[in-house]
């Protein structure tokens, strides 16, 4: 089995789910990370929360946050798209698909995954054009966590990049090896 730790930045309206990034952490060592060239900045940017807590980590160029200020009046920049790592979605589907791929036996791991597992599987567009290989669920912290008999306050924090996809990603690997250890240490021996 070879684990992946995923996140997506989406924006979603309760009927549809758009990328905005995506960071991805196998247990190899090996990172990605992309933002969709493609996303509705203008719906991102009236967005409240995504403008704060995902837009300033994007690769931008002109962004001017200012803590004297509020965010109604901080410049909101403009998406870097000379940046390698902004990309158009059709070039973000071929890239995940072949970083997932390169190891056999892919399991996916995400935190609250419901949503990031929906917008993984959209790069292909329907479900049944999933590329074999690649699992049709998304194992999820979360739930690990409560068979376990832990709740989110009880993993680890997250001390910086919070809303970052590859942050998050890695995020999602520590808390993993919190709870592999956690059950590790529970197993009779």
């Amino acid at each position: 089995m070879t684990r992946y730790f995923y996140d997506t930045e989406f924006l979603e309206n309760g009927e549809t789910i758009e990328l905005i990034s995506i960071g991805i952490v196998c247990e190899d060592g090996r990172e990605y990370y992309a933002v969709n060239s493609d996303m509705p900045v203008e719906k991102i940017l009236r967005n409240r929360w995504l403008k704060q807590n995902v837009w300033p980590h994007l690769p931008l160029r002109g962004y001017k946050p200012s803590p004297q200020i509020n965010a109604a009046q901080v410049s909101d920049g403009c998406l870097d798209t000379d940046d390698t790592r902004v990309k158009p979605k059709w070039v973000i589907r071929n890239e995940v698909r072949e970083f997932l791929l390169a190891a056999p036996n892919v399991e996916l791991w995400a935190d609250y995954a419901a949503y990031d597992h929906v917008v993984l599987c959209q790069l292909w567009g329907p479900m049944v054009r999933l590329p074999e290989g690649l699992p049709m669920f998304t194992n999820d912290i979360q739930q690990e966590a409560a068979r376990l008999g832990l709740s989110d306050l009880d993993l680890p924090r997250q001390d910086e990049g919070l809303h970052n996809a590859l942050a998050d990603a890695r995020a999602t690997r520590d808390r993993f090896g919190f709870l592999a250890a956690r059950q590790e240490a529970n197993e009779p021996h």
